[in-house]
């Protein structure tokens, strides 16, 4: 099939199959929520240590760099769904993207925090629920007022990640028609859009950062007990601790 041929059956599947596209996405947001707590996180110590000598924005640069590299070799692969000539096909690859960048960019979200002196109190649930808030809004959690650390994951923070997610379909399923322009734009577009996203976290992190000399005595944090698993191993160290 052509170019245009592909282009032509896209169009045609996204508007008749405009509901399972929805009921997708949905289902696409419920397996995030699933995700963050599952995220491995590396703690400020595990993280000084691998990259020692260093200061808090030269161990964010790495933090990103390897996110943003992470990220468009996820894009760059998600291109071969631009051969199939079935849309579903193509959102079950879509899927696999969204959640796939979603897991690193939450990963990096969490370990900025942990960079700045930044950690939102509770539990690993909590500090999940602060990290998934952080990620669809792009903002750092402020934890001198933590109003969503303990907040649950209920159905506002649901609407606004669908609707995070709406975002990023409709931008990407055009960039896959045809393969070649598809794989090339979509790893570009990723590490693009996680270095915007990394940067405007920062940019809050840094306002309210703590010195490390006064974080003495921050506990480890706890592995989670089913770690996520498609996470790709960090080119600046081990994954984890």
């Amino acid at each position: 099939m052509t170019g245009a041929g592909r282009l032509k059956s896209v169009k045609r599947g996204v508007r008749k199959g405009g509901e399972s596209a929805k009921a997708a996405i949905g289902h696409i947001a419920d397996l995030i929520i699933d995700i963050a707590p599952r995220v491995p996180v590396r703690d400020l110590a595990t993280l000084r240590k691998q990259f020692p000598g260093l200061g808090p924005d030269e161990i964010a640069d790495r933090l990103i760099a390897g996110a943003s590299r992470a990220t468009a070799t996820v894009g760059a692969g998600i291109g071969a769904a631009a051969m199939m000539p079935v849309p579903p096909a193509m959102l079950a690859e879509l899927a696999a993207e969204i959640t796939g960048v979603a897991a690193i960019e939450m990963k990096l979200v969490a370990e900025l925090h942990e960079v700045y002196g930044l950690r939102p109190p509770g539990n690993l649930a909590q500090r999940s629920t602060a990290y998934l808030t952080s990620w669809t809004e792009e903002r750092g959690i402020d934890v001198a007022h933590p109003t969503t650390v303990n907040a649950a994951l209920g159905g506002q923070m649901k609407r606004e990640l669908r609707q995070q997610i709406m975002k990023r379909t409709v931008r990407d399923l055009p960039n896959l028609i045809p393969f070649m322009i598809g794989a090339a734009v979509g790893a570009m577009m990723n590490r693009r859009d996680t270095k915007k996203l990394a940067e405007r976290v920062r940019k809050d992190l840094r306002e309210r950062q703590t010195p490390w000399d006064r974080l003495a005595g921050l506990p480890p944090l706890e592995r989670p007990e089913r770690p996520y698993k498609a996470l790709p191993e960090s080119p600046e160290g081990p994954r984890d601790a």
